[in-house]
């Protein structure tokens, strides 16, 4: 009966330091979403990387501007105007995000309640694993989604993948391992006005296919080669100039090589939390519902490589 009791002003003290978090609703407020969405973003996961958005309302839209061709002419005599078949118009396009909602549920047990309510510190441990886990989820809707998929989850928007499609080294009729011929392709498929700045791009493939790629340039009998076996500290692989970036649920038959900050998610400010409790279970339930979108800020800038086989045998080409 005891135990009872403590196990009831456990919880009723996590209903209320729960509800601390809670404003305008179950909204949080412009300060906590704003906070939320910084931990996502801090997770070892791919929206670390790409360009997140905080959005006000369920749409936005993103002004894009920049000039297709020469700017620069042969200047005209003295006192002459340019002509005006010579002169630069810029070009301009926007990019739409158009938000979905989302839910994730956490369930607490009561003896980490206890813990963390006797610290004082169980809204952090809330926002914690929540953020923990959405950034993995996301991670998985960002680069997987599909609208002709049958998980509904997936099925929200269409992902990286998808929309990757102006761009495609398609290897499905050979499936070869992942070695610098695949990255060569998806380099020479991409249009040369985005190649200046190599290192500041990524191929984004998964972690069989970086630790092949690896393993193909270890098995070369050099300096080179040792340090892809060592690995730490040396960090990313690189490919031609260009880092090679491990992803966790990337499919291992893909690649995307892009610019990081060419992705674009949003999400919306408005972040809702409410609580329930299953006493049989004995966990506190914590549910977190919000709105987000994904899209390319220019699509053209992206190559998708797909007919992979980082399981096949390793090469050393």
């Amino acid at each position: 009966e005891e135990m009872i009791k403590d196990n009831k002003t456990i919880v009723e003290k996590a209903d209320i330091a729960v509800a601390n978090l809670i404003s305008d609703g179950g909204y949080l407020n412009p300060i906590q979403a704003n906070t939320f969405i910084r931990m996502m973003i801090d997770q070892p996961t791919l929206v670390n990387e790409i360009r997140v958005v905080p959005m006000n309302a369920p749409t936005m839209q993103i002004n894009k501007i920049g000039f297709s061709s020469r700017i620069l002419q042969k200047a005209p005599a003295s006192g002459t105007a340019l002509a005006a078949t010579k002169r630069a118009k810029p070009t301009t396009d926007k990019v739409e995000l158009t938000t979905k909602e989302v839910i994730a549920e956490v369930h607490i047990p009561y003896d980490v309640l206890e813990d963390n309510i006797e610290r004082g510190s169980l809204e952090d441990t809330i926002m914690a694993l929540i953020a923990e886990r959405a950034s993995l989820d996301l991670e998985e809707l960002i680069l997987t989604g599909d609208t002709n998929s049958g998980d509904e989850y997936l099925a929200l928007v269409d992902g990286v993948i998808v929309q990757t499609d102006d761009h495609v080294v398609d290897y499905s009729a050979t499936m070869p391992n992942v070695t610098k011929e695949v990255f060569k392709a998806g380099i020479k498929a991409m249009p040369n006005k985005y190649l200046r700045d190599r290192a500041g791009m990524r191929f984004y493939v998964s972690p069989d296919a970086d630790i092949e790629y690896a393993d193909s340039l270890a098995n070369r009998e050099t300096a080179l080669g040792d340090r892809n076996i060592e690995r730490w500290p040396y960090g990313l692989n690189v490919a031609f100039g260009v880092p090679v970036s491990p992803v966790a649920l990337m499919p291992n038959d893909t690649a995307i090589f892009t610019f990081p900050k060419n992705l674009i998610l949003g999400v919306q400010r408005q972040i809702m939390i409410e609580t329930d409790r299953d006493i049989r279970s004995r966990v506190l339930i914590v549910v977190l519902t919000m709105r987000l979108d994904v899209k390319y800020e220019e699509a053209d800038a992206a190559v998708k490589i797909i007919g992979l086989n980082p399981n096949s045998e390793t090469t050393t080409t």
